[in-house]
């Protein structure tokens, strides 16, 4: 048991390590956005644009710490192709546990943690897009105060 934990920390170091990256790099370029209204008239599009781009990131650095598992499976020898160790990391990273396949009982803890970690993160990715959207509310209700709810 304390092998596959020890086994599995590296990986999650990257993911938390990856996911800081993504988060930062979204959150500059919003504030990136919100800074320089001048560049582009700040429309509807234009919020639709800088949501999609913040959401788009998080989902890549989501998958990015898919795959880095699914490099863990293949090393550790639980697939052959890289494409099922992709699919066993999805499953166990956004906790959907379908079980149709399951690793090796040496390894088979790593599935919870892979889940745990994937919670988390997904976690996280939920509440940065939410401050965005929560930024963009503000940022209309200061613009036309008068569509501000009572």
């Amino acid at each position: 048991m304390l092998r596959a934990i020890l086994t599995g920390f590296p990986v999650l170091v990257l993911c938390v390590a990856l996911q800081a990256m993504f988060v930062s790099a979204s959150l500059r370029g919003y504030a990136y956005f919100q800074a320089n209204p001048r560049r582009t008239p700040i429309t509807q599009w234009s919020y639709v644009r800088a949501l999609s781009a913040v959401m788009l990131l998080m989902l890549l650095g989501n998958f990015l710490q898919m795959a880095a598992w699914a490099v863990l499976f293949l090393l550790l020898g639980e697939f052959n192709d890289y494409s099922t160790a992709l699919y066993h990391s999805a499953v166990n990273f956004s906790t959907l546990g379908y079980g149709d396949i399951v690793m090796s009982p040496r390894w088979r803890l790593l599935g919870p943690v892979e889940a745990a970690n994937g919670i988390l993160m997904f976690g996280v990715s939920t509440a940065v897009m939410t401050a965005a959207v929560i930024d963009q509310l503000k940022f209309s209700r200061a613009k036309n105060p008068k569509n501000a709810p009572p």
